[in-house]
């Protein structure tokens, strides 16, 4: 399978793409919150033998992405960094698949740059009136109540391993050496305050709200980890009230967590290419 690793200069600093295939239309993968383009290792090589050519890639601050200190790490400043990126890749429209945050993401960049998105899957989007969303806010309490800032010999594995085992809903599908593996753009003295800066930015101006309505197309939601099937209804029926303009298909699948490319990645993979085609 044709892989390359690519760092791309988008202003503030360079983003690192995995692109994986190289003969068809362009998937782009953004990853949520805590994790990286790491997240869709066993999504991107089964979409790329279905002819496509993906482009996983680590937003600004995280994964093998640059971390410069004084630059926005907003969802706004993160959608035109993806921007650039795809410019500077040359690509007409492509489908965006987008994980919580990284849906965000790909919904800005799809309200702003609607000649950019041919599609657009959301996979567990994060509520864009509720941010930064339940998990983003349990881990900062953790941070508030441990004062782990002082805490160099644990970084941030105290704040991301309770968030990364409760995203999937089956518990083997999170082991101990995975964890470990997101946790890794964290470690050492810095870690758990980078961390929590990353989740201090997942956020979205009163402008860039209302800018997501805006957004149309084919969408694809997956919504529905451990929701109940009237909160699931009225989950779809929220969204479909955020982005009026756009055709939104919803689906769900169970058992499943919130980490949907780890809990179920064969239906995923199955979702998305019968979606596309």
């Amino acid at each position: 399978m044709y892989t390359e690793h690519l760092r791309i200069p988008v202003g503030a600093g360079s983003l690192h793409v995995e692109r994986v295939g190289r003969a068809g239309p362009a998937v782009v993968l953004l990853h949520g919150f805590g994790s990286c383009s790491f997240l869709w290792r066993a999504i991107a090589p089964r979409l790329a033998e279905a002819g496509l050519t993906v482009l996983a890639i680590d937003l600004m601050g995280h994964g093998e992405s640059d971390r410069p200190i004084d630059v926005s790490y907003g969802l706004g400043a993160q959608a035109e960094y993806v921007e650039r990126a795809l410019t500077a890749l040359r690509l007409g429209p492509v489908t965006v698949v987008g994980q919580d945050m990284g849906a965000l993401v790909g919904l800005l960049l799809a309200a702003q740059r609607p000649e950019r998105i041919a599609k657009l899957a959301l996979l567990e989007p994060l509520d864009p009136d509720d941010l930064p969303g339940p998990a983003i806010r349990s881990l900062q309490r953790t941070s508030a109540l441990s004062a782990l800032t002082a805490n160099t010999l644990f970084g941030a594995r105290p704040l991301l391993e309770p968030l990364l085992r409760d995203a999937v809903a089956d518990p083997s599908h999170m082991p101990d050496l995975l964890v470990a593996r997101y946790l890794a753009p964290f470690v050492g003295r810095g870690g758990a305050a980078a961390l929590l800066q990353r989740a201090s930015a997942v956020t979205l101006t009163d402008e860039e709200r209302q800018r997501l309505g805006g957004a149309r197309g084919d969408t694809l939601l997956w919504t529905g980890a451990r929701a109940a099937d009237d909160d699931l209804a009225a989950r779809i029926a929220q969204w479909r009230r955020v982005l009026p303009l756009a055709s939104v298909r919803p689906i769900t699948v169970r058992p499943c967590g919130g980490l949907v490319a780890e809990d179920a990645p064969a239906a995923l993979v199955a979702a998305l290419l019968a979606w596309i085609a």
